[in-house]
């Protein structure tokens, strides 16, 4: 390994010239393909040498997400979304005279056929509204720049394929919707999967070909 400045030999790995004092931001690293045979003049005493000619280039520190900051990241989000569902779904309950109809449901009161037809269309109309806000919030945030939810993105973490790249908003989707199977798994062991699998991957992450990161700062 050779300096870039004076052409001093240097360790492999090291961060600095110990002849020269030349730092660098990153670990020269040689460049082990074909060119590796070319080779640049460096001025020394009484003339030129030449020396193999070398490439400085950062390799990408991959970082997995563990379980525990995943599991915050959720805890986030979850508060996230039943905040939003609160400060949409009290408004319109009272808008909507809602609020009104519910209230003359009384516990100790049989419901007649249309009160139990227009209660269970309710909590119907709220199961889809949830699950389509839910699905929406993590696919769309998912592929977008960010490529992370609120919850991820307060902690550092991003999405991504399994070549480390942006996820499009249908594999984000087949990621989200996947978790309907890692919550098939009992005991949260779908879940729990992202401790100690190799790569940190959920169940989820498996089946839809993705990977959560730390971003390197």
């Amino acid at each position: 390994m050779y300096c870039s400045k004076c052409g001093g030999v240097m360790a492999d790995g090291a961060a600095f010239c110990s002849n020269c004092g030349q730092s660098f931001a990153v670990a020269a690293v040689p460049l082990r393909a074909p060119i590796a045979s070319a080779s640049v003049a460096v001025p020394v005493e009484g003339g030129v040498a030449a020396i193999p000619a070398y490439a400085e280039y950062a390799v990408p520190r991959v970082e997995y997400a563990g379980f525990w900051l995943r599991f915050f990241a959720l805890l986030i989000d979850n508060v996230v979304l039943g905040l939003g569902f609160v400060l949409i779904l009290i408004p319109l309950v009272f808008l909507t005279g809602l609020h009104e109809f519910l209230g003359q449901f009384h516990p100790d009161e049989e419901l007649n056929d249309a009160g139990i037809f227009v209660l269970m269309g309710f909590v119907f109309l709220l199961a889809t509204a949830s699950l389509v806000v839910t699905w929406l919030y993590h696919a769309l945030m998912e592929s977008s720049e960010w490529q992370a939810t609120l919850g991820k993105k307060a902690l550092g973490l991003v999405v991504t394929d399994m070549a480390g790249q942006r996820v499009s908003f249908a594999r984000s989707t087949g990621r989200h919707f996947s978790k309907i199977i890692t919550n098939m798994v009992p005991v949260f062991i779908g879940y729990i999967m992202a401790g100690f699998t190799a790569k940190r991957q959920a169940l989820h992450d498996m089946l839809a070909g993705c990977l959560v990161l730390r971003r390197n700062s």
